[in-house]
This record gives structure tokens, C-alpha cells and sequence, in this order.
């Protein structure tokens, strides 16, 4: 199954790999150069550590399905559900500036790692949950206090496009050609750059504008969502590839991170979006 994502690529190979190791024979028999060797094999006789002449046994690697993905997914937005709703109400107001910084950056770094691994380490992805629980809810919580409604509205309007992007994926009106997938790459890291330098320079008390409710702040508010909504499209077609390709299991948390990364994305452009067009009182 060829993948135009070099990191499913080179998974695939390494599940493949883990599934002829189900077919390993570590036993006396299946040792190279054991007389045995010299002579064909049947197919219902092939060496295996059970003994010889035994039935070969299935993989030992189970492949992930589109179920452990959604089930994964669910899974890690509630642990971000429940994570924001406790700093909601336990983090001190006097305290919500640090929390939420904190856990950007912790949840930026975590997210780094997760992302640049080529192992699933379901700890990380439970611990990125747990974290960015803490940023979601001290953000919705600044933003409520102000627009009250706000935080129910982008909620809303967060999985109302991750569900539409699900259709439009499913009917195959948009796809994840390898140009496609070149071209978000390189977008998303712009973003990614241009965000950061910004943050940055506000923290030095530059304005740049991207950010104060100005019309150039509502123009990359919308370049921001409509490229969080595309980036959904490209974790589909990871998921699909992965499960065709017969990726282990354990990547399905993998899988569930880049959805939950998306969703937590757009949510947070689609509440800054809503808050520029609030009214005063």
C-alpha cells in the first residue's frame, strides 16, 4: 500500500515487519542450518515454537481499526473535558494567567515529542489530554467571563465542521493527493512560525494586529480556521492508510492525537473569531 506520508511509510514497513515476526521460528527447528531446513516444507507443517509439525500461528500484532481510533478519540476528549472543567472551577482567578501559559508550553512541547516520535506512547497522549485540558479550560474561562455564551457557541461550532469536514472527506470532494498534503504542511508550519513570532513579540508589547479584533486579526482568524478544517483531511487519510496498511493498535492513539491537536485548534480560532464580533456590553 503506497502512502504519499513518509511517516505512515515507514510505520507500514515496521508493521509489517511485527507481522512476520507472528510467523517467527525462534525454535530448534526453524534455526537456519538445522537438517531439518534441507528439506521442503508443508504448509500445515511448518516450524513454530509450539513444536514441529505444528499449525502456524496467527500475528502476534493486532491492527488498528477505524473503531479504536473513535474509541481513542472519545476517550481523549473527555480526559480534556474533565481536565478543563476541574481547572475551571479549581484554578484561582489570581492564578489563571500562569495556569493557562503553563500549559502551553508544556502541551506545545508534549505535542512536539508525540508528534516527532515514531512510537505511540499512550502515557504521552493521555498526559497532552490532561494538560491541554488546563489551557482549553483557563481560556474558555477568560473568554466566558467576558462573552457570556461564547464558550457553548465555538463548542458547537468546532464539531459542527469537524463533522462536515468528515462528509465532504467520505464523499471524496476533497483529497489528500501528495500535493495537497505538501501544500498544508508548509502552510500549517507558516502559521505555526508566524503565530509563535507574534506571541513572542506581544510578550514585549508589540502589536502586530493579528490578534486585537482588528479586521487583519479577523482575516487570519479565518485563514487559521479554514486551515485547521482542511488539516482534518489529512488525518483521515492517515487513519484510512493506517488501517489498510495494517498498522499495530497502539498507533490508534497516535491517530486520536492529530484529530484532538485539529480540534483543539479550531476551537480556539473560533472563539477568538466569535469574541471580535461581541458587542461591548
Amino acid at each position: 500500500m503506497k502512502t504519499s506520508n513518509p511517516v505512515l511509510a515507514r510505520l507500514g514497513q515496521a508493521a509489517e515487519r511485527e507481522r512476520a515476526a507472528g510467523y517467527a521460528q525462534p525454535g530448534p527447528y526453524g534455526q537456519p542450518g538445522h537438517p531439518q531446513q534441507q528439506f521442503p516444507q508443508q504448509p500445515y507443517a511448518q516450524p513454530y515454537p509450539g513444536g514441529y509439525g505444528q499449525p502456524v500461528a496467527p500475528p502476534t500484532v493486532t491492527p488498528m481499526t477505524l473503531d479504536d481510533v473513535v474509541v481513542k478519540t472519545v476517550l481523549m476528549l473527555a480526559i480534556l473535558g474533565a481536565s478543563a472543567a476541574a481547572a475551571w472551577v479549581l484554578v484561582p482567578d489570581a492564578l489563571a494567567g500562569p495556569a493557562w501559559i503553563g500549559a502551553a508550553v508544556v502541551g506545545l512541547v508534549l505535542g512536539l515529542i508525540i508528534s516527532f516520535s515514531r512510537m505511540a506512547n499512550p502515557a504521552l497522549v493521555v498526559a497532552y489530554s490532561i494538560v491541554e485540558g488546563v489551557f482549553v479550560g483557563m481560556v474558555s474561562k477568560a473568554f466566558e467571563s467576558l462573552y457570556d455564551g461564547i464558550v457553548l457557541q465555538a463548542v458547537v461550532a468546532t464539531f459542527g465542521v469537524f463533522f462536515l469536514m468528515a462528509m465532504i472527506y467520505k464523499a471524496r470532494i476533497i483529497r489528500a493527493t501528495p500535493k495537497f498534503t505538501r501544500i498544508m504542511v508548509a502552510v500549517i508550519a507558516g502559521l505555526f512560525g508566524v503565530m509563535l513570532v507574534n506571541l513572542v513579540l506581544a510578550l514585549f508589547g508589540v502589536n502586530t494586529g493579528l490578534r486585537d479584533g482588528s479586521p487583519l486579526a479577523i482575516g487570519f482568524s479565518l485563514v487559521c480556521i479554514v486551515v485547521a478544517s482542511l488539516s482534518f483531511v489529512l488525518n483521515f487519510a492517515d487513519i484510512e492508510e493506517g488501517v489498510r496498511m495494517g498498522l499495530p493498535q497502539r498507533y490508534s492513539w497516535t491517530a486520536a492525537f492529530g484529530i484532538v491537536v485539529g480540534l483543539v485548534w479550531l476551537y480556539i480560532e473560533i472563539l477568538r473569531l466569535l469574541s471580535y464580533f461581541q458587542g461591548d456590553d
